[in-house]
């Protein structure tokens, strides 16, 4: 798919469809609108007032026009009022603007979408994210027969952008990044394992010249990573402890890290996963780690002046003779103690010794992020991540990134007093405390391991899976959080 922004009047544009985008109760045909329908007999107005479109967010439509005009097509997109028009509006547009194209059969589009805020650039860029990450489809793991069923979208003109091709690139190299997140998230736990994960943060370093280093179990051993190992003992699979990093040309601006939760398989451990527990679809479980890569894979090609560090434990949680038992006693890398009360609370001690690791590199700031708690879902629901801080600095620029993206994320409190019920007669804490405010209290057991960085920690459980296609995000892996990291490391 070729994607260029151009200048040309929707009135001389050809191509096979054209799609306009409206705002609600303000569908009037003026300027080069009312040429157009003209050299259309009239096929635009007769369109709204058929469908009486009325351009509410999300609504849209495309009607035939005759035979021997420049377009075969044209269609409408909803914007919704005007005055609530933000870059995620326009992603849902351009997405809208996709699929009804795609159902249409056509090969070359046209799309035609107003200004943000008059800003070219940041318009370009959502709308050319939208309409990179409406396209994908992941069919790794099907025959392929439905797709021989739509001819692919070859070429799609931006109307009205002319001269934002850098933005369109930046728009590519996000999306690249989502899209590996996707891909990790959606593939099964016999693809993606800690060995395959550990390849593709070296594939990732390769291609685009980062640092890498992995720590293998005697490494991890050496460290006293003992939270983190002893998670992956049941496994028969090798825990990996990867460590990425970019660095810009010259002196950095500022120094950050980024930790995902990596369990590319969680079983629950000896607290076995039963009931209504989901356990298929626990391959999910590092969706942490994944927008960690996939920001990585963004940050490579977008060069930015900013030292990043990209750090995953990767491991399965797994049943075996090995396994740790609930009541065991493991010492994580800074010499703290816990309690093993459930063996399915694992992914905090595998980013236990992760956020001890990333603290000794000095960093200026660390974003944490996981499927951490059903907890949360129960709280936020499936769309909204939450975020968690003391730092109130920190809460503001990551809220902020996530603004841009089009992410969206909750701020929960950090009550101290919930810590109270992790509290252990034999060892400085549990793993888990009280059901009621699990996702704050699982906050606060992260919080015991860094000790002066500033710190965020994002508990993306519900937003990393769609079961549905919802906008731009198709169904499966979502590459959730992938853009909030860029937008904050770029800031």
């Amino acid at each position: 798919m070729e994607l260029y922004g151009i200048d040309t009047p929707r009135a001389e544009w050809t191509g096979d469809c054209l799609i306009v985008g409206f705002f609600e109760d303000a569908v009037e045909l003026t300027g080069d609108l009312t040429a157009l329908d003209a050299s259309l007999s009239g096929t635009l107005t007769e369109l709204i007032e058929e469908e009486e479109f009325k351009g509410k967010a999300g609504s849209g439509a495309v009607i035939r026009v005759g035979s021997k005009t420049p377009i075969r097509k044209v269609g409408v997109v909803g914007l919704g009022k005007a005055e609530e028009l933000d870059l995620e509006g326009l992603r849902k547009a351009a997405a809208k603007a996709i699929r009804l194209a795609k159902q249409e059969k056509a090969k070359t589009l046209g799309i035609s979408l107003p200004l943000w805020n008059d800003d070219a650039a940041a318009t370009a860029q959502a709308i050319a994210e939208a309409v990179e990450l409406t396209l994908h489809k992941d069919s790794r793991f099907k025959s392929g027969e439905d797709d021989k069923k739509q001819p692919p979208l070859e070429k799609i003109d931006v109307l009205g952008l002319a001269g934002q091709d850098g933005a369109l690139t930046k728009a590519r190299q996000i999306a690249l990044g989502v899209i590996l997140a996707r891909e990790l998230v959606s593939a099964p736990a016999n693809v993606v394992n800690p060995v395959t994960m550990a390849e593709t943060a070296e594939a990732i370093a390769n291609e685009f010249g980062l640092e890498i280093e992995i720590l293998e179990k005697g490494e991890c051993e050496k460290q006293g990573m003992g939270a983190f190992l002893g998670v992956a003992q049941a496994s028969d699979l090798p825990p990996k402890f990867i460590h990425l990093t970019y660095r810009p040309e010259g002196t950095p601006r500022k120094k950050l890290a980024i930790v995902g939760k990596g369990l590319t398989f969680d079983s629950g451990g000896l607290n076995l996963k039963v009931g209504n527990s989901s356990i298929e679809m626990m391959k999910t479980d590092m969706g942490g780690a994944a927008a960690t890569f996939g920001a990585a894979k963004a940050i490579a090609q977008l060069k930015p002046d900013v030292e990043v560090h990209f750090i995953s434990a990767v491991t399965e949680n797994m049943i075996s003779g090995h396994a740790m038992h609930p009541g065991d006693i493991l010492t994580a890398s800074n010499g703290k103690t816990i309690e093993i009360n459930n063996t399915d609370a694992e992914g905090r001690l595998t980013l236990a010794d992760a956020l001890v690791f990333a603290e000794k590199l000095e960093v200026d700031a660390i974003v944490d992020l996981a499927t951490l708690t059903g907890a949360c879902i129960v709280a936020l629901g499936n769309d909204i991540a939450g975020l968690f801080t003391p730092n109130d600095e920190m809460a503001a620029q990551v809220m902020e990134a996530a603004k841009l993206s089009g992410e969206k994320f909750w701020r929960l409190p950090m009550e101290n007093k919930y810590f109270d019920s992790m509290k252990s007669v034999v060892a400085d804490m549990k793993n888990t405390g009280a059901r009621a405010g699990g996702a704050i209290s699982a906050s606060l057991f992260l919080k015991q391991f860094v000790k002066d960085t500033p710190w965020v920690h994002l508990d993306v459980a519900g937003p990393v899976w769609n079961d549905k296609d919802n906008g731009y995000n198709n169904a499966g892996g979502t590459g959730f959080a992938v853009r909030t990291l860029v937008n904050w490391v770029l800031a």
